[in-house]
């Protein structure tokens, strides 16, 4: 029995080589830089998504004695930040609102400023991520 010929609106149907798509460039693939390079732009852009970098203060945080919190406008309760300044780099729990001082994007505890080393400074350029 000879097979009858398919419509391209059967699911069996073979796509014919008019109906592919081409792919960019001219040799019909995408060469491994640009798929390299696209790997290496995400990554990046995701990674500093969410990095921030200001001027930070401290204050007597709320929280237990020696904890390392923090207070932040826009990220969730509870959520931890790495605050980084000169080298050195710290995980703080946010617990609090603020700072409310035009042009400061974080307030850290005694505690955190001491291990900062922002202490004596009192205000400080930091990076959070």
């Amino acid at each position: 029995m000879v097979p009858k010929n398919r419509s391209a609106g059967t699911p069996d149907a073979e796509p014919k080589p008019w109906d592919r798509v081409p792919l960019r460039g001219s040799t019909g693939r995408r060469s491994m830089k640009t798929a390299i390079t696209s790997a290496a732009m995400l990554l990046f852009t995701s990674c500093m998504a969410n990095a921030e970098s200001g001027l930070a203060s401290y204050y007597h945080g709320i929280g237990r004695s020696g904890e390392m919190t923090c207070a932040h406008r826009k990220r969730p309760f509870g959520s931890m930040v790495t605050v980084s300044y000169r080298g050195k780099s710290i995980r703080c729990r946010v617990n609090d609102r603020g700072p409310f001082v035009r042009g400061r994007i974080i307030d850290v505890s005694t505690t955190a400023a001491r291990a900062l080393g922002i202490l004596q400074l009192g205000v400080a350029h930091v990076v959070i991520e």
